[in-house]
């Protein structure tokens, strides 16, 4: 459930079987043998670059090697039940201007088919109790007065006025905008006024892309217990990771987007499949083409060691003039590279010392919602045992995306998804093979906390079970075709929180003509960082004008 268009905690389908697919994917693409730019994998990351680079004339082709295109965000239909694979709490999505990347994208491709439920309260379990909380208001200050204590309202209320500098600094420079290389004061100029229009914001800057808890330590004066605790937990929810791997760019945003009067979120009607949609329409529209069912068996290397086409599964191959860019994990990437590929080793240091977020338990059903209040059951929940957010079997996410769009589920009837957020263990399943009498065991076994999560919001749900599906780290790795079915990397602020520079976000890689996108990159897991990474590969092969241009209609002046 990832945070203000946030966080998409992945998931895919279950077991292989029909899959409803999009009408604007074009289900059998003939691959040209040559192309500007080959995408590897059609996750949002590579979606949002395949689409962006076709609205700059670039000839693109995405290979996907499922049947959908989505990667952990795609939907999948069992007996009239629409799942979703990552839900995530989204919002800013028809903003015009909006600070959310995906949104960006959206509009730059030219996007007018999305439409979105607004909403703004959630549940929240935790061990101080339980409670409906708003964005877009001070109610959280009375959940703070009634579960914990006035001294936390207190600092609550001083934490959102220090962090005004850190989020309009956040949001000053959209993503759209980012550069990585020399003309990035070109294309960032026109945002410099508002980013440098007060003492405080300009000092907020150099906090940026270090651990937000540089900065609470720093500019901030929260020392209450449980604030600290509530922070680690919008940090995990936003990033896969508590404050001293969340960059406070990030946190900024989700300030700026929910503690500010008004703040809604959001979810799109037509559920995650609506965004995958929207943006292979955009590919499409601009003469881009995406490929499913196509596997990319390797990244092919000239002599010169420059990435310059893929070999697909069944020998066809397929050049790229410009570049190459895998959507891929890095790790999964590394795996496509040949061995004697100049910068491979140097990929590999970089993928070998990033830190893989852990796995997923997943538990979807479909349910007979006959007595169930509409009005009284939210559509978000969280639940949190110990507060200890990263601790396996502890924190779950439940989602019942039908309460926002009925169409989802039969009439009747909700759709529910409950998951461990990048907190199941890979060592746990590496040694159970799926469909052996083990797995199905250890399946119930760890799918324990899933229900007992959802009895908190439908005690009865048991006796209401019309489908059921348990799915687990190994069907990332089957259906993602990610290495231990990781959730994404993290890691890159380790040791930054007491100085040091930040990492340069950049698409590049130590292979020429390869570039990467997606959550095993910086900044990250979750949409929005998933969009930004999109949106740097695609700007890596533009020039500034170009992009500027583009800037014009999507974020005028």
């Amino acid at each position: 459930m990832h945070a203000a268009s946030a966080p998409c905690r992945c998931l895919l389908s279950i077991r292989r079987t029909r899959h409803n697919r999009s009408t604007h994917v074009p289900p059998c693409c003939s691959a040209a043998s040559e192309v500007d730019v080959v995408v590897i994998g059609a996750g949002l990351g590579g979606l949002c670059t395949g689409a962006l680079l076709s609205r700059y004339g670039k000839r693109v082709l995405v290979c996907e090697s499922h049947s959908v295109a989505g990667g952990a965000a795609h939907t999948f239909k069992r007996a009239g039940f629409h799942f979703e694979s990552g839900p995530s709490l989204f919002s800013q999505l028809l903003d015009k201007p909006s600070d959310n990347p995906l949104a960006q994208v959206l509009q730059a491709v030219g996007d007018d088919t999305l439409r979105v439920h607004r909403y703004n309260t959630w549940h929240v379990h935790i061990p101080e109790g339980s409670f409906v909380t708003n964005v877009g208001d001070d109610q959280f200050l009375d959940c703070l007065r009634k579960y914990v204590d006035a001294d936390a309202a207190k600092e609550w209320t001083q934490l959102v006025s220090d962090m005004r500098p850190l989020s309009v600094a956040s949001t000053s420079i959209p993503a759209a905008a980012a550069r990585a290389d020399a003309f990035a004061l070109f294309s960032l100029g026109r945002f410099l006024p508002r980013l440098l229009s007060s003492g405080d914001t300009a000092s907020a800057v150099p906090y940026l892309l270090r651990p937000f808890s540089a900065y609470l330590r720093d500019r901030t004066a929260v020392k209450h217990p449980f604030l600290l605790k509530w922070l680690d937990l919008l940090c995990f929810l936003l990033s896969g990771a508590p404050a001293d791997g969340t960059a406070a760019a990030e946190i900024g945003f989700m300030f700026q987007d929910w503690y500010r009067p008004g703040s809604c979120l959001e979810y799109p009607i037509g559920g995650s499949q609506a965004i995958v949609d929207a943006l292979v329409k955009g590919l499409v529209r601009h003469g881009g083409q995406l490929k499913l069912n196509t596997h990319v068996d390797s990244i092919l290397v000239d002599g010169f060691g420059r990435a310059n086409g893929v070999a697909l599964r069944g020998g066809a191959i397929v050049r790229a003039k410009q570049a190459v860019i895998s959507n891929a994990s890095c790790w999964d990437t590394l795996r496509l590279l040949p061995a004697n590929a100049r910068g491979r080793d140097e990929f590999a240091q970089s993928a070998e010392s990033t830190a893989m977020c852990d796995s997923f338990m997943h538990l979807h059903l479909g349910i007979d919602a006959t007595g169930l209040d509409a009005k009284s059951l939210e559509m978000h929940h969280i639940s949190l045992d110990e507060w200890d957010v990263t601790a396996p079997q502890n924190l779950v996410l439940v989602s019942i995306a039908s309460i926002a769009d009925p169409s989802l589920a039969p009439p009747g009837c909700h759709v529910i998804h409950a998951y461990t957020p990048a907190t199941e263990p890979w060592e746990v399943w590496k040694d159970v093979q799926p469909g052996t009498p083990e797995y199905e065991a250890l399946k119930e076994q760890r799918s324990q906390v899933l229900w007992r999560a959802v009895e908190k919001a439908i005690p009865d749900v048991r006796s209401r079970v019309k489908v059921q599906m348990v799915g687990t780290p190994h069907t990332h790795g089957r259906y993602l075709r990610r290495t231990q079915g990781t959730y994404g990397g993290t890691g890159w602020l380790s040791g930054l929180s007491d100085g040091g520079s930040p990492p340069l976000p950049t698409a590049f890689t130590p292979v020429e003509g390869l570039l990467c996108v997606g959550d095993s990159l910086f900044p990250g897991p979750g949409v929005p960082a998933v969009a930004a990474s999109g949106l740097s590969a695609a700007h890596a092969l533009v020039g500034p004008m170009e992009q500027c241009a583009m800037l014009d209609s999507v974020l005028p002046r």
